[in-house]
């Protein structure tokens, strides 16, 4: 090599020692917040298909994977089935889990497997089997995982397929919704929570229901309606849901189970958590999806009677639906939906509130229990297991999205490590059977991979958010909010035409809710809500809260109860509203 040669090759391997030096430094001066997200969401990524691979090497295609002695159960009959009652005899399962992580694989970005997925159940699923399934939770997890894969898989930003998608999901979800009709032909309209996917409504099936099971059908029948231009699913649901909101008290409460022939109350106690949670939550998401002006009123009502009646400070008990008398004081872990929930309508205050407490009872048994009895404060004596349940990581995330407080991926990252810590085994992800031994049950729920993970990896990674405006169905299946869905909704739903209402254009006695300041996780609420105190505030007609009679005084941002003129001039006392 000549010496001009040796000088050339010198100075190129000096620019390339150059250049690693530079990329080394570039990556060691890697901003550590950034740096941090990108080691948690990896962390997560690792949660999840530690979950994943273990189902379809052990338990797929049945639904869901029993870690613990890696084998399977055959769930979907058996789920809301307590007393295990009328199970099917050849029943193989329905690949739940498969279908429930069809999303998540999706906003992980992997493609391959997303497409062996879809390949798979376009070939093998069928609903044409002999098994009584709840009609509430086939709905939420198998219907609803199909209608968004499908959106998902249509998505021509997302490349999900490549080219051999022909709408075999929308197909077996179309299936499945025809199957659901049949439960809808009671005098009410209000569906039976049980129903046979081959021969339809079963003899002397039983005429009870929840809340949430005949309230919470309209998001995915809906959209399955939009898609297949069959208003049938849309229709059965809307009736059930308008016939429930008419059941409702004088208080615009409604209880918990009800009677589906006589439209009858069963239940009169009732609260935020099981059997009622996902009502109040498809009343809002609705309004979100498909613009409805009837869904936003039944929201608004239902919101405030909610404040009014069941919160105390922080938490939220359980009342009569007549009276508004409190029944229970206990926190539930399906609870934890609420701030959540709070932070779409701008009551971040409020959320922060709730969500603090949720994590002081997170962080004094290394997980949620199922139930707590605030009164005693203790365990409820046969409820204190979690089953890997998604609902506070839910609420954090999105309370993350409104605030971009790093506190909350602080908390994010104490759940993550406690999953990893108490409910990691070699099988998978276990639920716990006892908060206060730590003991485990050999169950991996499918909502671990459709929620749990979901909301965990969207906390430290939410690229998957940048370029569409979402919705979450209860079981964390994301649904777009598509212009072409909406009657009529505000510019501001959508990303290009984002604008914040600002105070000086608001009438004075306008609340936050009424004018739905802030309706979804919008970025430029993220500086602005601090003028959102609560969802039903109104302020009172002067700062300094002087007053001539009632009328001069707005409505309490805690209580949601109007204020009243004390008699020396200022608003103070709280009136009904």
């Amino acid at each position: 090599m000549s010496p001009g040669n040796r000088g050339t090759w010198a100075l190129i391997f000096l620019l390339i020692i150059s250049t690693l030096y530079i990329e080394k430094t570039s990556s060691s001066s890697l901003d550590p917040f950034a740096a941090k997200k990108k080691r948690m969401s990896d962390k997560v990524r690792r949660m999840f298909y530690h979950a994943y691979d273990n189902y379809m090497t052990y338990a797929f295609p049945h639904d869901e994977l029993k870690p613990l002695t890696k084998s399977y159960t055959d769930s979907l009959s058996e789920l809301g089935n307590l007393n295990l009652e009328h199970l099917p005899q050849e029943y193989n399962g329905s690949a739940l889990t498969l279908i429930e992580s069809l999303s998540s694989l999706a906003i992980l970005g992997n493609h391959t497997e997303f497409e062996k997925a879809v390949l798979w159940l376009s070939e093998n699923l069928t609903f044409d089997v002999d098994a009584r399934i709840n009609l509430f939770e086939c709905n939420i997890r198998v219907l609803g995982g199909l209608v968004s894969a499908h959106i998902l898989a249509t998505d021509s930003t997302n490349r999900l397929t490549k080219g051999m998608y022909r709408n075999q999901l929308l197909v077996l979800a179309e299936e499945l919704g025809q199957r659901f009709l049949p439960a809808f032909d009671t005098p009410t309209g209000l569906p039976y929570a049980w129903i046979n996917l081959k021969h339809g409504v079963m003899e002397n099936e039983t005429t009870e229901t929840s809340t949430s099971g005949c309230g919470s059908l309209i998001l995915e029948m809906g959209a399955l309606s939009h898609l297949t231009g069959d208003p049938r699913f849309e229709s059965a649901a809307l009736r059930a849901l308008r016939k429930l909101w008419s059941m409702r008290s004088s208080l615009n409460l409604l209880g918990t189970t009800l009677d589906v022939e006589t439209g009858e109350w069963i239940e009169y106690s009732s609260g935020i958590g099981a059997g009622v949670d996902s009502f109040y939550e498809y009343l809002l998401k609705a309004h979100l999806l498909f613009g409805r002006e009837e869904f936003w009123r039944m929201f608004q009502s239902a919101y405030v009677a909610v404040q009014k009646y069941f919160r105390h400070g922080p938490w939220y008990h359980e009342a009569d639906m007549r009276t508004g008398r409190a029944t229970y004081w206990q926190l539930t872990s399906l609870q934890a939906f609420w701030p959540g929930l709070q932070v779409l309508v701008g009551d971040i205050a409020a959320a922060n509130s709730s969500h603090r407490e949720f994590f002081y009872v997170w962080q004094k048994f290394g997980v949620l229990p199922e139930r707590y009895l605030l009164d005693h404060q203790m365990l409820h004596p046969t409820e204190k297991y979690y089953p890997l349940r998604p609902e506070f990581a839910e609420s954090t995330f999105y309370l993350y999205q409104a605030t971009k407080d790093p506190w909350y991926l602080e908390v994010g990252e104490s759940i993550v490590d406690s999953l990893n810590l108490h409910t990691r085994v070699e099988g998978g992800f276990a639920s716990v059977r006892d908060v206060t031994t730590m003991e485990l049950e050999d169950h991996q729920h499918s909502f671990f991979l459709a929620e749990t993970c979901k909301y965990l990896y969207l906390l430290f990674d939410d690229s998957f958010l940048v370029n569409q405006n979402y919705i979450f169905t209860t079981e964390g299946h994301p649904l777009p909010i598509k212009s072409s869905w909406h009657e009529r909704l505000p510019e501001a739903y959508y990303i290009p035409t984002m604008t914040y209402l600002q105070s000086e254009d608001q009438p004075r006695r306008a609340s936050a809710m009424s004018l739905r300041i802030c309706p979804a996780a919008m970025p430029n609420c993220i500086n602005n809500h601090h003028t959102l105190e609560s969802v039903c505030h109104i302020p009172d007609a002067r700062v300094d809260h002087r007053c001539l009679n009632d009328e001069d005084c707005g409505v309490d941002s805690t209580s949601c109860r109007r204020r009243s003129c004390s008699m020396a001039g200022y608003c103070g006392l709280w009136l009904s509203i």
